[in-house]
Formats: structure tokens, C-alpha cells, sequence
């Protein structure tokens, strides 16, 4: 039997809710809801690291942060050339194998091992007119980067090939244009859809939740945020904001808007799929590189914290002979496990470096025990001006989440533990509660089993 071809669209800083059939109030995905609707959606996926180049890592490695030692957006390019790459693996199991679009794992745009096509850019690229490293040269280009990334990826798709392939496609969008420095700090242009996408959504307006709070008002809960609010107010902090606008509901609307262009993609790709036979022969698995937050815990423009809206992913898969359609699947599922997955799939065993796990269990119905809990971390780092020294590790289970704040707390009194069940929002801390106290010492075990088992120490 064939080798089933696969096809992985990462969307850059896109939340969990930021697609049609994700349940964005406004946004109009027909291209990727029908991928929800023929295959399968993850309700509850999650970023260990929510924050691009450590992510990405997991994604390829199938690694904690811990493991792969990319641990923040620092430029490690030297490291992310020695990554082991699941694609690397799949070569030598018969794959033709091509990585388009960002890489931002180190900040140059040179061809990585385990891929027979590349077409990336430097660091994160630019929205109009990019420069493109073509198979290692390269190539001045003018027109909108989604458009460009959507034709490069047809073109490989549309190739004649007598082997499987394998297609890591990784977006620019929705990410804001901006030109990283050699420190890691951001010169930010801002977001831009394509022209003709320019004025969609106007007037549309995105709900407030109850976790939208001002800063004074979320540090009653979360005392660890005081000295970053503080600094939010800086000149050099607002004048970054600004340029975002961040927060607003126009930020809202030209990232939706920015994604049309995505879609239009995907739909480009099942139809191109579909011409070729080999559309129900293929793997298609949508998913972003962190989450995003729209104000919720006063928090924008960041994605690296350890809240619901920075962890969860978009994380939806289509195939057929594996996936029956309209599927739900509320497991905790992380990043890690998509380099597993896959590798069964091709008729590989994953190595023993991986940490994920196959998801082949869950979309079969097997009857195997699941993990009951994930481990979250982030490094601090100096690419935005407020987060100095703002660590962190954390553990999610089925119901809980507990956030120890590594460089802010003496003997965890700025400690976090939420009731997911009955606290969904995140608002009630209950880290300082007295009845709650058993609960925090069963989680601090969790944690630190989880941290223990993802250095692999």
C-alpha cells in the first residue's frame, strides 16, 4: 500500500479561535472549516513553549524546549541546522520532502538538512516584495508573501513524482511585518492583509470576555504582572503598542483579514490535491505556532504565557482512511505529537528522542491510556521591553492549571492555580487558599515530574 502524502500548514501567532469553525465571531475560513468538517478537530491542543522558534523546534523534533535547546526567538542558527528533524527521517523512509515559507529557528534563510526543496526568508520575512532563499540562493520577489508561499507551495504539490512527499508550509500571516535586530528586538510596520482583502470585516466587532480586565484589575489575581504593567507605560512600551494596536479591535479585524488570503490557499490546495487523486491519500493538518492574546489578563501583544488563549492551538487534520468526519477529540494533545504521528504513519518507529506521542490511538478509538497533564515553560527574554525576567514553568491537567513563576516568587507566593472547571476565565487564584492546599502540593509534584521528564534528565 502507498505511503500517505502529508501536507502540515503552520499559521503564524494565530489563537485557537481564530478560524471560522474554531468559532471566531466574524472570520470567514470556508477552505479550513472544511477540513473540520471531513476530518477532525482538537479541542484541547497545546504549545509547551508558546512562542515561535521553540515551538517550531517541538514541532520538527517532536521535543520539549528542554530537550531541543531552543528556548526563545535569540537567533541559534547553528543549532537549528544539527535539529532532528522529523523530515530527515521520513527521507530515508521514501519521502520527497520540502519545507516553504518561515523557519525562524535562527534568523538566516538557508536550506536546513531533510529537505529536498526549500524556499524560506530570513528571520521573519517581509509582507510586500520579500526576499526568497531559493534551494540556497537568493531571489528579490515582488507581490504579497501569502501569495507568493501559496503559488511555491502549489508548485510542489503539482509535481509529477512516482514517491510519497511530505510538506511543511509555514506562513508568515498573521504575524505583524517587522524587521528583527541582531538583539531580538522588533522595528514593528504593523499588520497588512493583501490589497484586495484591505477593507474586509469593517464595522465587525470581536465580544468581550470576562477576562478582558484592565491591568490594575488583574493584578489583584495575578500579583506577578505588577512590575511588567508598570513597564508597559515606558515610551519605548507604548510607542511598540502603538504601532500594533494592540488590543483594539482593528488589531482584531486586520489579522481576520490577513487569513483570507491563507484560506484561499488552502482552498488552492485541496483543489490541487483533488485534480491529482490524491487529495483522501493525503494528511492536511492546520495548526499555529502559539496563541495570542486580545486583551484577556490586560495581555497584548504577547503569546508566551501560560493562560489559555497563549497555549491552546488551532489544531484541525484530514485523512480519510484514519479520520472520521466531523470528529471532536478533547485529549490534551501537544505539538510534540505530530512528529510521531507522522513517522507511524510512513511506516517508521519514532526514535527515542521524541517526547510526543502518536495520535493514531485517539483517531481510531483505541482503547490506551492518554496523558493526564502537559508541562509548559518559557525562558525570559528581551524582545519586547516589559517581560524582564517573567519565567516560568507550568503543568495543565484534564481540570487544573498551576503557573510557578520561577524569577518573580519567593516560596511561590506569587503562585497561580486555577479551576479550569468552574474558573474557565482564569480569574480566581486559588494558589493562597488554605482549603486549596493539598490540591497546589499534588500539582508542584506533577510539575516537577513533568520538568524532570522533558530535560530527560
Amino acid at each position: 500500500m502507498r505511503k500517505p502524502n502529508f501536507v502540515v500548514v503552520l499559521i503564524d501567532d494565530l489563537r485557537f479561535d481564530e478560524f471560522g469553525a474554531g468559532g471566531h465571531p466574524y472570520m470567514e475560513t470556508p477552505h479550513v472549516d472544511r477540513l473540520a468538517r471531513e476530518g477532525a478537530i482538537f479541542e484541547r491542543a497545546f504549545h509547551t513553549t508558546p512562542i515561535c522558534s521553540p515551538n517550531r523546534a517541538s514541532i520538527m523534533t517532536g521535543q520539549y524546549a528542554s530537550r531541543h535547546g531552543i528556548i526563545d526567538n535569540v537567533a541559534r542558527d547553528a543549532m537549528s541546522h544539527r535539529l532532528p528533524n522529523y523530515h530527515l527521517a521520513l527521507q530515508k523512509l521514501g519521502y520527497e520532502t520540502a519545507h516553504v515559507g518561515k523557519w525562524h529557528m535562527g534568523n538566516d534563510g538557508r536550506p536546513r538538512p531533510g529537505y529536498d526543496r526549500w524556499v524560506s526568508f530570513d528571520g521573519h520575512g517581509r509582507l510586500n516584495d520579500p526576499k526568497l532563499n531559493i534551494d540556497g540562493a537568493y531571489e528579490q520577489r515582488s507581490g504579497y508573501v501569502t501569495d507568493l508561499l501559496n503559488e511555491e507551495a502549489l508548485a510542489f504539490l503539482r509535481k509529477k513524482r512516482s514517491k510519497p512527499f511530505s510538506l511543511f508550509f509555514a506562513h508568515k500571516a498573521v504575524h505583524p511585518d517587522a524587521a528583527q535586530a541582531a538583539d531580538g528586538t522588533l522595528d514593528v510596520t504593523g499588520y497588512l492583509p493583501a490589497e484586495r482583502h484591505r477593507d474586509l470585516y469593517r464595522g465587525c466587532a470581536f465580544p468581550k470576555t470576562p477576562n478582558m480586565l484592565p491591568p490594575e484589575e488583574v493584578v489583584k489575581a495575578k500579583p506577578a504582572w505588577a512590575e511588567a504593567f508598570e513597564l508597559k507605560k515606558s515610551e519605548k512600551s507604548r510607542a511598540l503598542l502603538g504601532a500594533l494596536q494592540a488590543g483594539t479591535q482593528e488589531e482584531i479585524r486586520l489579522r481576520a483579514a490577513m487569513m483570507a488570503s491563507v484560506d484561499e490557499g488552502v482552498g488552492q490546495i485541496l483543489a490541487a490535491l483533488e485534480q491529482r487523486g490524491q487529495l483522501d491519500k493525503t494528511l492536511i493538518l492546520f495548526l499555529g505556532d502559539n496563541g495570542y492574546f486580545f486583551g484577556e489578563h490586560g495581555l497584548g501583544p504577547e503569546r508566551r504565557f501560560a493562560y489559555e488563549a497563549g497555549i491552546r492551538s488551532p489544531f484541525v487534520l484530514r485523512y480519510p482512511p484514519r479520520v472520521k468526519a466531523g470528529t471532536r477529540l478533547k485529549q490534551l494533545v501537544v505539538t510534540q505529537d505530530i512528529a510521531p504521528t507522522l513517522l507511524e504513519l510512513a511506516g517508521g518507529k519514532p526514535g527515542e528522542h521524541i517526547q510526543g506521542r502518536s495520535l493514531l490511538p485517539l483517531l481510531e478509538k483505541q482503547p490506551r491510556a492518554w496523558r493526564k497533564s502537559i508541562l509548559i515553560e518559557y525562558w525570559a527574554e528581551q524582545a519586547l521591553p516589559w517581560l524582564v525576567g517573567m519565567s516560568y514553568k507550568a503543568v495543565r491537567t484534564d481540570r487544573h492549571k498551576y503557573i510557578r513563576w520561577l524569577n518573580r516568587s519567593r516560596n511561590g507566593e506569587l503562585d497561580e492555580l486555577y479551576d479550569l472547571e468552574r474558573d474557565p476565565w482564569e480569574l480566581k487564584n486559588l494558589a493562597g487558599s488554605h482549603s486549596a492546599a493539598p490540591l497546589r502540593a499534588r500539582l508542584q509534584r506533577e510539575l516537577k515530574r513533568l520538568v524532570v521528564e522533558a530535560s530527560g534528565l
